[in-house]
Order: C-alpha cells, then sequence, then structure tokens
C-alpha cells in the first residue's frame, strides 16, 4: 500500500532526467514572446519610415483684403443697378428704317437724330407744300400792288369829282375797287397762313421719319436693323416697336429689397457703401435717395433707391451689387482694403504674435497654382503641399469677423489653426475635408 509520501515522491521533478535538461538549455529563439516583441518593434519602425517626409495635413487659408467699412455697417441689402432714366426710342410713324447710325454703347446727345424711316413720300409733299406757301406769298404781293393802284385811283377821282371833271358815279367805281383789292389782300394773307400751317404739318409728318434721342445718354441695345418695319404699335408680324434703347447714366441708382423688419434702420439720406459682383475691389459711396412707399406682400420687402455719390465709367445698368448701409460717414482712412486673417492664423512663438507662411513647394504645379489669384470668396488655389515658415506680425484690430494685421500683403497663404507640434520648415498639404 502506497502512503503519501510515495505519491509525492512521484510528482518531483528529476533535476537529472533528460526531459528537464532540455527545458533548461531552450535557445532564446525559441521563445516565442521574443518573436513577438520583435514583430511589434519592427511594425513601429515601419510605421515610422512611413510616416517620415509625409506632410502635416492642415487648413490653408488666406490674408485677404478686409474693409474697416464693415464695422460701420448697420444692415447689408443685395440689389442692381438702373437707370432712372431710360427709355425704348421708337417712331411715332410707320416706315421701313432706312437708316441706323449708332452702335451699342455710343454716347448720343438729346436731339440728335440717330435713325431714319423712309421719307421720300411725306419730303415731296413737303416741298409741296412749301411751293403753296411762296405761290400764295406771290399772290399777295400781286394783290397789295392792285390795292395800291385802287388806292391811287380812288384819290384821283376824288380830287376830279371835287372839281366837278367827273360824276360821283365814277367815284364810286374807284371806291368799289379799292375795297374788292383790300378784301383780296385779307384773303391772300389767309391763303399764306393755310400754307403755313399745311407746311407745318408737312414737316411734323416728315420730323416723324427721323428717330431723335430724347435726351443725352448712351445706347444699350438695338431693337431693330435696317429694313426692318418700325410701328408705335407692334403688334402685327414682322413689326417691331423701338429701334434702340438708351439711358442716362448720370442718373444710375441701385434698386434694393430691404426686408420691412429692418426697414426701420433705413432713413433717406443715410450713407450707404456699394460694392459691384462684376467688380470686387471698386466701393462706391452712396446715399438713399427714397424708400418706396409700397410693401410687397409675397416678399414682405420694401424697395429703396440708393443714388450714387461717386461715379465710375465701370458702371452699368442692371449690375448686380450689394449694399451696405452705414450707420455713420466713413473716414478717409476706412475708404481703403486693410490685410486681415482669421484669428486662428495667429499663434504665440517665443512671445510674438506670429503665423506659419506657406510657401509652395519645388514642384513646378504647385508655383503655379500659387501664383494664381484667389478665386471666388478669397479661397486661394489648391495647392499639393508646401514649406511653412513664421512670419512676425502685428495685430491692429479688427474688422468683423477678421483680425487686422501688419506684415503680410493680402494674397498670402497662412495656416488657420496650426497644431501645436507644427514648426518652421515642415512640408504641409491641404486637409482633405
Amino acid at each position: 500500500m502506497n502512503t503519501p509520501n510515495d505519491s509525492l515522491a512521484r510528482l518531483a521533478i528529476d533535476r537529472g532526467s533528460p526531459q528537464a535538461s532540455l527545458r533548461r538549455r531552450r535557445p532564446l529563439w525559441k521563445r516565442w514572446w521574443l518573436w513577438l516583441a520583435a514583430l511589434v518593434l519592427a511594425a513601429a519602425l515601419a510605421i515610422g519610415v512611413s510616416q517620415q517626409g509625409r506632410p502635416t495635413p492642415v487648413e490653408i487659408g488666406l490674408v485677404t483684403a478686409a474693409w474697416p467699412s464693415q464695422a460701420a455697417t448697420a444692415l447689408n441689402a443685395t440689389g442692381r443697378v438702373v437707370a432712372a432714366r431710360r427709355a425704348s426710342v421708337s417712331s411715332k410713324g410707320t416706315g421701313r428704317l432706312e437708316w441706323l447710325g449708332v452702335q451699342e454703347g455710343q454716347r448720343v446727345q438729346e436731339g440728335e437724330v440717330i435713325a431714319r424711316l423712309e421719307n421720300r413720300d411725306v419730303a415731296a409733299q413737303r416741298e409741296q407744300v412749301a411751293a403753296s406757301v411762296k405761290a400764295a406769298e406771290a399772290n399777295l404781293a400781286q394783290g397789295e400792288a392792285e390795292l395800291a393802284d385802287a388806292e391811287v385811283a380812288l384819290s384821283r377821282a376824288r380830287e376830279l369829282a371835287a372839281k366837278g371833271f367827273i360824276a360821283d358815279a365814277a367815284v364810286d367805281t374807284a371806291q368799289a375797287r379799292y375795297n374788292k383789292a383790300r378784301a383780296a389782300v385779307r384773303t391772300l394773307i389767309a391763303q399764306i397762313a393755310v400754307a403755313q400751317a399745311n407746311l407745318r404739318v408737312a414737316s411734323v409728318n416728315f420730323d416723324q421719319t427721323l428717330i431723335r434721342a430724347p435726351f443725352t445718354g448712351i445706347v444699350l441695345t438695338k431693337s431693330a436693323n435696317v429694313g426692318d418695319i418700325v410701328t408705335p404699335f407692334s403688334a402685327a408680324a414682322g413689326t417691331t416697336g423701338s429701334v434702340v434703347t438708351m439711358a442716362d447714366m448720370s442718373t444710375l441708382e441701385v434698386e434694393a429689397d430691404v426686408s420691412e423688419s429692418a426697414i426701420a434702420g433705413i432713413r433717406v439720406g443715410q450713407p450707404a457703401e456699394i460694392q459691384l459682383d462684376a467688380f470686387a475691389d471698386l466701393r462706391l459711396l452712396g446715399s438713399v435717395s427714397r424708400i418706396v412707399p409700397t410693401v410687397d406682400r409675397s416678399k414682405a420687402t420694401l424697395l429703396v433707391k440708393v443714388r450714387f455719390d461717386e461715379t465710375d465709367a465701370r458702371v452699368l445698368p442692371d449690375m448686380s451689387a450689394r449694399i451696405a448701409f452705414l450707420s455713420r460717414p466713413l473716414a478717409a482712412g476706412e475708404r481703403r482694403a486693410v490685410p486681415a486673417v482669421r484669428p486662428e492664423a495667429i499663434v504665440q512663438r517665443d512671445g510674438r504674435d506670429q503665423v506659419f507662411v506657406v510657401e509652395p513647394s519645388g514642384d513646378a504645379a504647385d508655383v503655379a497654382r500659387a501664383a494664381e489669384p484667389a478665386g471666388k470668396g478669397g479661397r486661394p488655389a489648391e495647392i499639393t503641399r508646401g514649406r511653412t515658415q513664421l512670419a512676425p506680425v502685428k495685430v491692429v484690430g479688427k474688422v468683423g469677423d477678421l483680425v487686422q494685421i501688419e506684415g503680410l500683403a493680402p494674397g498670402t497663404r497662412v495656416v488657420i489653426d496650426p497644431p501645436a507640434r507644427l514648426a518652421a520648415d515642415r512640408t504641409v498639404a491641404p486637409a482633405k475635408k
């Protein structure tokens, strides 16, 4: 019978057995945990090598040209440029267009003939009436001569009758002749007046074939060509009503729809700044000229008209415009753009305000993109990568949501909200959005 001591003896390890010696002598390269550690280290090294030289993804922005007038803006609105004095020029008469002497964009003076209808028939009629006026004037001259002769004859007859050389009947005959000649002269004078009135009618008919500029302005569009039938009522097929459309450029203004909830902040004479979509750098001073007292119920807006206090030859009718209604007149120093950036672009390094400037890499495509102007909305052209440089700046103040700075020119590419680990002379690329 086995005792408990015998069982424990069988469980004891024999240090001199071959299996125990084998376990004691197992080499390090056959131990699994060493292989695991080596694999982890190799993976870390591979990741480090792969990340080496890869650009840091960052948001790249632009130093923009901000306008200090934003600080004085009480309300913004959009509208379009219109001419308060504008006309579609046509003819009162009907006829075929024979001559058109203007082109789009041409400046014409008030009363200048810009087009002509076929008018040979009315010209001939006018000449005929003018000839009748001359004939009536010639008849008047003859009648006046007869009147003068009748007057002399009457005077002689009276003298002879007073001396008893002729009978009273001869005096009566001379008197009747004189009265008849005088009445004929009055008739001839009336005939001249009638002929002159007919001449004026013929002249008006002729003048209606000449299309004149109603005021001094610029021709905007041509609506007819030589050979077209022009009529005041262009309902007939193949006819046109107007020949040209023109506008007085000195009466340009901007029409804008302002919400009725914000109209309380608008007053007549209030200063405004007008910016055209076609010319982003052009800002012209204006003022509210009138508020149309009619509410558009479909949009709940009122029409506000802003006149130009400054003029520019590039301003044209129907251009889109943005109006900044100002709370006060602008000072002279607030009429120019200043460099500004988003506040997240400014970092504190070495106790100073600095900005990470992104310079294009040596790649030719990046250099070409960097040379391109900023697109709409102030966004810089996309570049694949660039190198960072720290540039000190001076914070001047706030311009709306931006910070006005000195030391960088508008258009400079900068890093927005740079990571804490970012340093100078590092490769960066636009972050994917």
